[in-house]
């Protein structure tokens, strides 16, 4: 009798341990979720702030070659000297200088969203990773309970660490790129 007692004393320690691990797991899995759905949210604005800026771009560019074209069929067909040529003539430069000042701001405005959609970025694979290593985590800890043996909780342990310490990098921004992490496991 005793050694059953003592069995089931060892089931309900491992059970209590794997609890608390899904539990701690869970609640710091769905803090990362919503900070990570901010990024996300984020990332679509930057991404649709670039597309924006190059769009403005590609409009002002277009703008620029039809009044460069305008120049040179109003100075091919005009009369010198004519009052309506000479004041076209330099609303035209006036629109050419002004087109010309707008591009570069333009495209430098739409890389800056670029280079803020590739910095968020950073942060969205750091909390995917950290879903999938604590998701790994709360697996094995389902298969220590089922299995009632520690060493799969031993490893859900491990990757539960490395989850954590891929959504703490996450939120306190730091610059860990789990680029090379994907690339082993892809």
């Amino acid at each position: 009798m005793e050694i059953e007692l003592s069995a089931e004393a060892k089931d309900r320690r491992l059970n209590r341990l794997v609890a608390v691990t899904v539990v701690l797991l869970s609640v710091f899995m769905a803090l990362c979720n919503i900070k990570d759905g901010n990024i996300v949210q984020a990332m679509q604005q930057a991404q649709s702030n670039a597309v924006d800026r190059w769009g403005e771009y590609q409009a002002t560019r277009t703008k620029a070659h039809i009044v460069h074209t305008a120049q040179v069929e109003l100075a091919a067909t005009g009369r010198r000297g004519d009052p309506a040529l000479v004041a076209a003539q330099a609303e035209f430069v006036r629109q050419s200088v002004h087109y010309a000042a707008e591009s570069p701001i333009l495209a430098t405005q739409a890389k800056g969203f670029g280079r803020q959609y590739d910095a968020l970025n950073v942060h969205d694979d750091q909390f995917d990773a950290s879903e999938a290593l604590i998701s790994t985590a709360v697996s094995l800890s389902a298969v220590a309970a089922l299995t009632e043996a520690f060493v799969p909780l031993a490893f859900a342990w491990g990757f539960g660490a490395m989850g954590i310490a891929m959504g703490v990098c996450g939120f306190t921004a730091l610059p860990f790129d789990p680029t090379a992490l994907s690339h082993f496991l892809g």
